[in-house]
């Protein structure tokens, strides 16, 4: 299964298995480069600007040949208008899972494809509402180790799905890569 015959070289700048794994379920083959990007936000930058901004210096690091694609994404979960990073801490993760305890919240992910001078940037926003926690269930999720290297201190498909009510919009963007959109860009190319 390969949707795109003009794509012959693919590079996914990106660490994430979850991405991988996703990336992997359009049927594309593709090689694995990392970006050394600094993630600090802008002051005053807005989380959908700072998202996209992310995603376009990650695929500007990787350098390709003008017959190769990048894609490279970045996710973040917005409370209101706050950005909730990866947790630095047990007791950061804990504030985090109980900051969105019972609330809506928005998961961005910008995302950048690029082919030697075309470049894409777009993001895509889910609306995720979580349902009342316990301090016991956070606890016992952090707990597993999962929230830690996760934006807002979760992962959907990692162990956090019972703490999720509901969603409004894509699921892949929620764990880490919008593929609806990001094929439609795919077959512009």
């Amino acid at each position: 299964m390969h949707f795109y015959p003009n794509i012959e070289k693919l590079v996914l700048a990106s660490a994430s298995p979850r991405r991988r794994e996703l990336l992997s379920s359009l049927g594309l083959e593709f090689e694995i480069r990392v970006p050394q990007i600094d993630e600090t936000p802008r002051p005053g930058e807005n989380p959908r600007a700072f998202a996209e901004r992310l995603a376009a210096e990650k695929a500007a690091a990787i350098h390709a040949d003008s017959d190769t694609v990048v894609i490279a994404a970045d996710t973040i979960v917005v409370l209101g208008d706050d950005i909730l990073g990866k947790p630095t801490d047990e007791a950061r993760a804990f504030d985090m899972l109980s900051s969105l305890s019972g609330q809506t919240h928005q998961v961005i992910t910008g995302t950048c494809v690029k082919k030697d001078k075309h470049i894409e940037v777009f993001s895509v926003s889910t609306d995720v509402f979580f349902r009342v926690l316990t301090d016991w269930e956070i606890e016992s999720y952090i707990a597993t180790g999962c929230p830690m290297d996760k934006a807002g201190a979760y992962a959907i498909q990692g162990g956090a799905a019972h703490m999720v009510r509901s969603i409004s919009g894509s699921y892949t963007n929620v764990v880490g890569l919008p593929l609806c959109e990001l094929h439609e860009v795919l077959n512009s190319f």
